[in-house]
Protein backbone atom coordinates (compact mmCIF):
# COMPACT_ATOMS: atom_id res chain seq x y z
CA UNK A 1 0.00 0.00 0.00
CA UNK A 2 1.38 3.26 -0.99
CA UNK A 3 1.82 6.08 1.39
CA UNK A 4 -1.11 7.93 0.02
CA UNK A 5 -3.46 4.97 0.48
CA UNK A 6 -2.27 4.49 4.11
CA UNK A 7 -2.87 8.15 4.75
CA UNK A 8 -6.39 7.90 3.35
CA UNK A 9 -7.13 4.82 5.43
CA UNK A 10 -5.83 6.51 8.59
CA UNK A 11 -7.95 9.52 7.95
CA UNK A 12 -11.01 7.32 7.62
CA UNK A 13 -10.41 5.68 11.06
CA UNK A 14 -9.79 9.04 12.68
CA UNK A 15 -13.12 10.25 11.36
CA UNK A 16 -14.85 7.21 12.81
CA UNK A 17 -13.11 7.73 16.16
CA UNK A 18 -14.02 11.37 16.13
CA UNK A 19 -17.60 10.49 15.40
CA UNK A 20 -17.68 8.00 18.28
CA UNK A 21 -16.21 10.61 20.61
CA UNK A 22 -18.83 13.01 19.51
CA UNK A 23 -21.51 10.43 20.18
CA UNK A 24 -20.03 9.71 23.62
CA UNK A 25 -19.92 13.38 24.41
CA UNK A 26 -23.47 13.82 23.23
CA UNK A 27 -24.67 10.74 25.09
CA UNK A 28 -22.73 11.71 28.18
CA UNK A 29 -24.06 15.17 28.09
CA UNK A 30 -27.51 13.82 27.75
CA UNK A 31 -27.09 11.37 30.59
CA UNK A 32 -25.48 14.01 32.74
CA UNK A 33 -28.21 16.38 31.87
CA UNK A 34 -30.74 13.77 32.78
CA UNK A 35 -28.97 13.04 36.07
CA UNK A 36 -28.52 16.69 36.77
CA UNK A 37 -32.19 17.32 35.98
CA UNK A 38 -33.47 14.42 38.08
CA UNK A 39 -30.90 14.44 40.88
CA UNK A 40 -30.14 11.39 43.01
CA UNK A 41 -32.74 8.79 44.04
CA UNK A 42 -32.80 10.26 47.61
CA UNK A 43 -33.54 13.86 46.47
CA UNK A 44 -36.30 13.78 43.85
CA UNK A 45 -37.56 17.16 42.65
CA UNK A 46 -40.98 18.27 44.01
CA UNK A 47 -43.73 18.21 41.47
CA UNK A 48 -44.69 21.58 40.17
CA UNK A 49 -47.85 23.25 41.84
CA UNK A 50 -51.07 23.34 39.86
CA UNK A 51 -51.97 26.72 38.50
CA UNK A 52 -53.81 28.93 41.02
CA UNK A 53 -57.45 29.59 40.19
CA UNK A 54 -58.58 33.09 41.13
CA UNK A 55 -62.23 33.14 42.31
CA UNK A 56 -63.89 36.51 41.85
CA UNK A 57 -65.23 38.10 45.06
CA UNK A 58 -69.04 38.26 44.84
CA UNK A 59 -70.54 41.71 45.07
CA UNK A 60 -72.59 41.87 48.30
CA UNK A 61 -76.29 42.37 47.75
CA UNK A 62 -77.78 45.33 49.61
CA UNK A 63 -79.78 44.25 52.64
CA UNK A 64 -83.48 45.05 52.34
CA UNK A 65 -84.61 47.79 54.63
CA UNK A 66 -86.73 46.41 57.47
CA UNK A 67 -90.38 47.23 57.12
CA UNK A 68 -91.54 49.60 59.83
CA UNK A 69 -93.68 47.87 62.43
CA UNK A 70 -97.28 48.98 62.27
CA UNK A 71 -98.22 51.24 65.10
CA UNK A 72 -100.57 49.52 67.53
CA UNK A 73 -104.09 50.79 67.36
CA UNK A 74 -104.95 52.84 70.40
CA UNK A 75 -107.15 50.90 72.77
CA UNK A 76 -110.62 52.23 73.11
CA UNK A 77 -111.30 53.32 76.65
CA UNK A 78 -113.64 51.02 78.50
CA UNK A 79 -117.02 52.58 79.08
CA UNK A 80 -119.55 52.15 81.84
CA UNK A 81 -121.62 49.21 80.53
CA UNK A 82 -124.70 50.51 82.35
CA UNK A 83 -124.71 53.92 80.64
CA UNK A 84 -122.55 53.63 77.51
CA UNK A 85 -120.29 56.55 78.45
CA UNK A 86 -117.76 57.58 81.08
CA UNK A 87 -115.19 55.21 82.50
CA UNK A 88 -116.01 51.97 84.28
CA UNK A 89 -117.17 52.98 87.78
CA UNK A 90 -115.11 51.91 90.76
CA UNK A 91 -116.57 49.91 93.58
CA UNK A 92 -119.59 47.63 93.69
CA UNK A 93 -122.93 48.20 92.01
CA UNK A 94 -125.70 48.96 94.52
CA UNK A 95 -129.41 48.47 93.82
CA UNK A 96 -132.04 50.02 96.09
CA UNK A 97 -135.78 49.43 96.52
CA UNK A 98 -137.41 52.89 96.55
CA UNK A 99 -140.96 54.07 97.25
CA UNK A 100 -142.99 55.28 94.25
CA UNK A 101 -146.09 56.75 95.88
CA UNK A 102 -147.04 60.33 96.59
CA UNK A 103 -145.95 59.94 100.23
CA UNK A 104 -142.42 59.01 99.10
CA UNK A 105 -141.97 61.90 96.67
CA UNK A 106 -139.92 63.77 95.83
CA UNK A 107 -137.53 60.84 95.80
CA UNK A 108 -133.99 61.56 96.85
CA UNK A 109 -131.04 60.46 94.72
CA UNK A 110 -133.06 58.60 92.10
CA UNK A 111 -132.03 61.10 89.42
CA UNK A 112 -128.42 59.88 89.84
CA UNK A 113 -129.17 56.21 89.15
CA UNK A 114 -127.76 54.54 86.05
CA UNK A 115 -130.79 52.31 85.45
CA UNK A 116 -134.21 52.42 87.13
CA UNK A 117 -136.95 49.77 86.96
CA UNK A 118 -140.63 50.47 87.60
CA UNK A 119 -142.44 47.33 88.80
CA UNK A 120 -145.69 46.30 90.44
CA UNK A 121 -145.86 45.79 94.18
CA UNK A 122 -149.39 45.01 95.38
CA UNK A 123 -152.74 46.75 95.36
CA UNK A 124 -151.96 48.30 91.97
CA UNK A 125 -149.06 50.34 93.41
CA UNK A 126 -145.54 50.60 91.99
CA UNK A 127 -142.05 50.50 93.47
CA UNK A 128 -138.70 51.44 91.95
CA UNK A 129 -135.54 49.38 91.80
CA UNK A 130 -132.77 51.93 91.19
CA UNK A 131 -129.32 50.68 90.19
CA UNK A 132 -126.32 52.86 91.07
CA UNK A 133 -122.78 52.51 89.74
CA UNK A 134 -121.61 55.93 88.53
CA UNK A 135 -122.75 57.72 91.69
CA UNK A 136 -123.37 56.63 95.28
CA UNK A 137 -125.65 59.31 96.79
CA UNK A 138 -127.94 59.26 99.82
CA UNK A 139 -131.30 57.87 98.66
CA UNK A 140 -134.83 58.12 100.07
CA UNK A 141 -137.35 56.59 100.68
CA UNK A 142 -136.03 53.03 101.00
CA UNK A 143 -138.77 50.38 101.08
CA UNK A 144 -139.07 46.60 101.39
CA UNK A 145 -138.08 43.99 98.84
CA UNK A 146 -140.37 41.71 96.83
CA UNK A 147 -139.86 38.07 95.89
CA UNK A 148 -139.28 38.88 92.21
CA UNK A 149 -136.37 41.29 92.90
CA UNK A 150 -133.60 38.63 93.02
CA UNK A 151 -134.67 37.29 89.62
CA UNK A 152 -134.56 40.78 88.12
CA UNK A 153 -131.15 41.72 89.58
CA UNK A 154 -129.24 38.44 89.20
CA UNK A 155 -128.25 39.48 85.65
CA UNK A 156 -126.01 42.14 87.26
CA UNK A 157 -124.05 39.53 89.22
CA UNK A 158 -123.56 39.45 93.00
CA UNK A 159 -124.23 43.16 93.53
CA UNK A 160 -125.32 44.84 96.77
CA UNK A 161 -129.06 45.19 97.31
CA UNK A 162 -130.51 47.65 99.82
CA UNK A 163 -134.02 47.37 101.27
CA UNK A 164 -135.82 48.21 104.50
CA UNK A 165 -137.03 44.66 105.04
CA UNK A 166 -139.38 42.18 103.43
CA UNK A 167 -142.58 40.30 104.12
CA UNK A 168 -143.68 36.74 103.49
CA UNK A 169 -141.11 34.71 101.55
CA UNK A 170 -139.30 37.71 100.07
CA UNK A 171 -136.32 37.70 102.48
CA UNK A 172 -135.80 33.91 102.24
CA UNK A 173 -135.80 34.28 98.44
CA UNK A 174 -133.23 37.06 98.74
CA UNK A 175 -131.07 34.93 101.04
CA UNK A 176 -131.02 32.13 98.46
CA UNK A 177 -129.87 34.49 95.71
CA UNK A 178 -126.38 35.66 94.77
CA UNK A 179 -127.14 39.23 95.86
CA UNK A 180 -125.33 40.80 98.83
CA UNK A 181 -128.24 42.07 100.90
CA UNK A 182 -128.11 45.16 103.13
CA UNK A 183 -131.37 45.19 105.13
CA UNK A 184 -132.39 47.84 107.69
CA UNK A 185 -134.45 45.37 109.76
CA UNK A 186 -131.33 43.24 110.11
CA UNK A 187 -129.11 46.10 111.24
CA UNK A 188 -127.59 46.81 107.83
CA UNK A 189 -125.06 49.59 107.35
CA UNK A 190 -125.73 53.09 106.03
CA UNK A 191 -129.36 53.64 107.13
CA UNK A 192 -130.83 56.78 108.70
CA UNK A 193 -134.10 58.64 109.18
CA UNK A 194 -135.28 61.93 107.68
CA UNK A 195 -137.09 63.85 110.43
CA UNK A 196 -139.07 65.91 107.92
CA UNK A 197 -141.06 62.92 106.69
CA UNK A 198 -143.28 60.34 108.41
CA UNK A 199 -142.40 56.67 108.86
CA UNK A 200 -142.14 54.52 106.72
CA UNK A 201 -141.45 57.10 103.99
CA UNK A 202 -138.36 58.59 105.60
CA UNK A 203 -135.80 55.76 105.58
CA UNK A 204 -132.53 56.86 103.94
CA UNK A 205 -129.48 54.91 102.80
CA UNK A 206 -125.97 56.30 102.34
CA UNK A 207 -124.79 54.33 99.34
CA UNK A 208 -121.21 55.50 99.80
CA UNK A 209 -121.17 53.81 103.21
CA UNK A 210 -122.81 50.71 101.74
CA UNK A 211 -120.27 50.55 98.93
CA UNK A 212 -117.37 50.75 101.38
CA UNK A 213 -118.75 48.17 103.81
CA UNK A 214 -120.24 45.45 101.64
CA UNK A 215 -117.97 42.48 100.84
CA UNK A 216 -117.93 40.37 97.71
CA UNK A 217 -120.22 42.59 95.64
CA UNK A 218 -119.35 42.89 91.97
CA UNK A 219 -118.77 45.99 89.90
CA UNK A 220 -120.51 47.16 86.75
CA UNK A 221 -120.80 44.66 83.94
CA UNK A 222 -122.94 44.39 80.82
CA UNK A 223 -126.54 43.32 81.24
CA UNK A 224 -126.99 43.00 77.47
CA UNK A 225 -127.72 46.61 76.54
CA UNK A 226 -125.89 48.16 73.59
CA UNK A 227 -125.27 51.90 73.29
CA UNK A 228 -124.87 54.28 70.36
CA UNK A 229 -125.40 57.98 69.69
CA UNK A 230 -127.18 57.05 66.45
CA UNK A 231 -130.10 54.74 65.72
CA UNK A 232 -127.85 52.50 63.58
CA UNK A 233 -130.47 52.13 60.86
CA UNK A 234 -133.23 50.88 63.14
CA UNK A 235 -136.72 51.48 61.81
CA UNK A 236 -138.49 53.97 64.01
CA UNK A 237 -141.57 56.13 64.24
CA UNK A 238 -142.29 59.29 66.18
CA UNK A 239 -142.30 58.73 69.92
CA UNK A 240 -142.40 62.04 71.78
CA UNK A 241 -144.41 60.65 74.70
CA UNK A 242 -144.70 57.42 76.66
CA UNK A 243 -148.03 56.63 78.33
CA UNK A 244 -148.65 53.23 79.89
CA UNK A 245 -149.93 51.60 83.08
CA UNK A 246 -148.10 49.45 85.64
CA UNK A 247 -150.66 47.63 87.78
CA UNK A 248 -153.13 50.41 88.48
CA UNK A 249 -150.58 53.25 88.28
CA UNK A 250 -150.19 55.42 85.16
CA UNK A 251 -146.58 55.92 84.11
CA UNK A 252 -145.73 58.70 81.66
CA UNK A 253 -142.66 60.36 80.14
CA UNK A 254 -142.39 63.32 77.80
CA UNK A 255 -139.51 64.03 75.39
CA UNK A 256 -137.63 67.28 76.04
CA UNK A 257 -135.57 68.19 72.98
CA UNK A 258 -133.63 70.86 74.84
CA UNK A 259 -132.08 68.48 77.37
CA UNK A 260 -132.34 65.41 75.09
CA UNK A 261 -134.19 63.46 77.78
CA UNK A 262 -137.56 61.95 78.52
CA UNK A 263 -138.87 63.62 81.69
CA UNK A 264 -141.21 61.64 83.93
CA UNK A 265 -144.64 63.16 84.51
CA UNK A 266 -147.40 62.20 86.98
CA UNK A 267 -150.86 63.62 86.52
CA UNK A 268 -149.46 65.94 83.87
CA UNK A 269 -146.83 67.36 86.23
CA UNK A 270 -143.15 66.96 85.34
CA UNK A 271 -141.27 65.25 88.16
CA UNK A 272 -138.12 66.41 89.94
CA UNK A 273 -135.92 64.77 92.53
CA UNK A 274 -135.40 66.23 96.00
CA UNK A 275 -132.37 68.16 94.68
CA UNK A 276 -134.58 69.93 92.13
CA UNK A 277 -133.15 68.19 89.09
CA UNK A 278 -135.64 66.61 86.67
CA UNK A 279 -136.22 62.89 86.86
CA UNK A 280 -135.24 62.26 83.26
CA UNK A 281 -133.56 59.67 81.06
CA UNK A 282 -132.38 59.40 77.44
CA UNK A 283 -134.12 56.00 77.09
CA UNK A 284 -137.46 54.59 78.18
CA UNK A 285 -137.80 50.84 77.71
CA UNK A 286 -141.33 49.44 77.96
CA UNK A 287 -140.82 45.71 78.58
CA UNK A 288 -143.89 43.46 78.42
CA UNK A 289 -143.68 40.63 80.96
CA UNK A 290 -145.80 37.89 82.44
CA UNK A 291 -147.07 39.13 85.82
CA UNK A 292 -148.62 36.63 88.23
CA UNK A 293 -150.18 36.83 91.67
CA UNK A 294 -147.73 35.75 94.38
CA UNK A 295 -149.58 34.47 97.46
CA UNK A 296 -146.32 33.90 99.33
CA UNK A 297 -146.15 37.63 100.16
CA UNK A 298 -149.32 39.38 101.34
CA UNK A 299 -149.42 42.87 102.84
CA UNK A 300 -151.29 43.92 106.01
CA UNK A 301 -154.35 44.88 103.96
CA UNK A 302 -154.54 41.38 102.50
CA UNK A 303 -153.19 42.30 99.05
CA UNK A 304 -150.93 39.63 97.54
CA UNK A 305 -147.72 40.75 95.87
CA UNK A 306 -147.38 40.64 92.09
CA UNK A 307 -144.50 38.62 90.67
CA UNK A 308 -143.01 40.15 87.51
CA UNK A 309 -141.22 37.50 85.45
CA UNK A 310 -138.10 39.12 83.94
CA UNK A 311 -136.81 35.80 82.57
CA UNK A 312 -138.37 34.76 79.28
CA UNK A 313 -139.18 36.73 76.17
CA UNK A 314 -141.78 39.16 74.93
CA UNK A 315 -142.56 42.45 73.26
CA UNK A 316 -140.48 45.57 73.91
CA UNK A 317 -140.77 49.18 72.82
CA UNK A 318 -137.74 51.48 73.11
CA UNK A 319 -138.09 55.27 73.15
CA UNK A 320 -135.02 57.42 72.42
CA UNK A 321 -134.35 60.76 70.71
CA UNK A 322 -138.10 61.34 70.37
CA UNK A 323 -138.42 58.13 68.34
CA UNK A 324 -140.12 54.80 68.98
CA UNK A 325 -138.57 51.41 68.06
CA UNK A 326 -140.67 48.24 68.36
CA UNK A 327 -139.02 44.89 68.91
CA UNK A 328 -138.60 41.95 71.28
CA UNK A 329 -136.69 41.19 74.47
CA UNK A 330 -135.27 37.86 75.59
CA UNK A 331 -133.49 36.52 78.64
CA UNK A 332 -133.23 32.72 78.79
CA UNK A 333 -132.23 32.34 82.46
CA UNK A 334 -131.64 34.51 85.53
CA UNK A 335 -127.87 34.99 85.10
CA UNK A 336 -128.24 35.78 81.39
CA UNK A 337 -128.30 39.36 80.07
CA UNK A 338 -131.41 40.92 78.56
CA UNK A 339 -131.28 41.23 74.78
CA UNK A 340 -133.28 43.92 72.96
CA UNK A 341 -133.77 43.39 69.20
CA UNK A 342 -135.70 45.20 66.51
CA UNK A 343 -138.05 43.68 63.95
CA UNK A 344 -135.10 42.57 61.79
CA UNK A 345 -133.38 40.82 64.68
CA UNK A 346 -130.66 43.42 65.15
CA UNK A 347 -129.76 44.85 68.57
CA UNK A 348 -131.63 48.01 69.51
CA UNK A 349 -129.01 50.59 70.44
CA UNK A 350 -129.81 52.82 73.39
CA UNK A 351 -128.70 56.45 73.58
CA UNK A 352 -125.75 56.72 76.02
CA UNK A 353 -126.71 57.99 79.46
CA UNK A 354 -128.75 55.29 81.20
CA UNK A 355 -132.33 54.08 81.01
CA UNK A 356 -135.65 53.66 82.80
CA UNK A 357 -137.23 50.22 82.27
CA UNK A 358 -141.01 50.04 82.71
CA UNK A 359 -142.00 46.43 83.49
CA UNK A 360 -145.61 46.23 82.32
CA UNK A 361 -147.94 43.25 82.18
CA UNK A 362 -148.64 41.67 78.81
CA UNK A 363 -151.49 43.52 77.17
CA UNK A 364 -150.91 46.79 79.02
CA UNK A 365 -151.87 49.90 76.99
CA UNK A 366 -149.15 52.03 75.42
CA UNK A 367 -149.47 55.27 73.50
CA UNK A 368 -146.79 57.57 72.14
Amino acid sequence: MSFGERLAALSARQKVAAGLATVVVVVGGTVGGVVAASGSTQHAAAPSSPPTTVTPTPTPKPKPKPKPKPKPRPKRPRLNPLTGWGGVPKGPVVAVKIDDTGNGRPQRGVDQADIVYVEQAEGGLTRLVAVFASHKPVVEAVRSTRTSDPELLTQYGPIAFVASGGGGDSLPALDRSILRSVINDRGGVGFGRDGSRPVPYNLTSNLGAVSSAVRGASGARSIGFTWSFTLNGARSTLGPQVNTVVGGTPVSFRWNGRIKRYVRSIGGQLQSAADGRPIATPNVIVQYCQVTVHPGDVDVAGNPAQYTHSVGRGKVVVFRNGRRIDGTWSRPYSKAPTSLRDGRGKPIALAPGGAWVILVANGAPLTS
